[in-house]
């Protein structure tokens, strides 16, 4: 049997797949990453992708003129996901480019949300093929500014929320997913975007240096938990695609 081809649509370099790429079975899956840091092209044909996966990045959804290919990438994931209706996750930007799609605004955030984070759940979670395993109350890593806000489509749910952030967990009918937080993270993936100029800067005036060299320093017990919540929802993914 041929693997199913993922589709994945990648900002930054050091914004990747991690725990999520660790998580899909290499023997049944395969991922066609296009990077546009490197001006990669997305393919014509979409059809033949079985689900499409958008990275977070640095950038907003309304920088256009600085990032152009922002155009395509919208105008793609319009396409699969209204018009294929194949499954579908945006983390980060990639859940605000989902919304600003579904007829969202994209709107900076009051406060922004950089560090653990605790989520709370709703009710109607219970019914999600995909998260219906997440806790009422959990933890999570978040880098974000800018969020989603102010959309009436009645197809669409959400399904989580932060205490200053009404749209963390997102979903559009029963196969689109916008996540505003961060479950692909492993042990090396905080330290790693600190390590980028911009990031580091972003954080240093959020935060105080003794609070930065904490913010790094991530207990391992609460990589373990978010691993744990990321292979689920993968694994939920996998079956999903597997079915179709």
């Amino acid at each position: 049997m041929p693997k199913k081809k993922i589709l994945v649509f990648q900002h930054v370099e050091h914004e990747g797949l991690e725990n999520i790429e660790k998580f899909f079975p290499y023997q049944k899956f395969e991922f066609t990453r296009i990077k546009f840091y490197k001006n990669q092209k997305i393919p014509e044909n979409l059809d033949v992708f079985s689900m499409m996966i958008v990275l977070g990045g640095p950038m907003d959804t309304w920088m256009e003129k600085k990032y152009p290919w922002l155009i395509n990438e919208k105008k793609s994931i319009k396409k699969f996901v209204h018009d294929l209706q194949k499954p579908f996750l945006g983390i980060c930007l990639g859940c605000q480019l989902l919304g600003e799609i579904l007829g969202a605004k994209i709107l900076k955030s009051k406060v922004p949300e950089i560090g653990f984070y605790k989520i709370n759940t709703q009710k109607k979670l219970n019914d999600d093929r995909i998260f219906k395993y997440l806790p009422k109350s959990f933890d999570v890593f978040q880098w974000h500014s800018y969020e989603v806000n102010g959309i009436k489509d009645k197809d669409f749910k959400v399904l989580a929320s932060s205490k200053t952030t009404k749209v963390q967990l997102f979903k559009y009918k029963d196969h689109a997913y916008g996540m505003q937080f961060h479950l692909e993270i492993n042990n090396n993936t905080i330290e790693n975007w600190f390590k980028i100029s911009s990031n580091r800067k972003q954080l240093e005036k959020f935060t105080s240096n003794h609070k930065t060299l904490k913010f790094i320093k991530v207990p391992g017990i609460k990589i373990d938990e978010i691993e744990t919540l990321c292979k689920c929802f993968v694994n939920n993914f996998s079956k999903v695609i597997l079915n179709e």
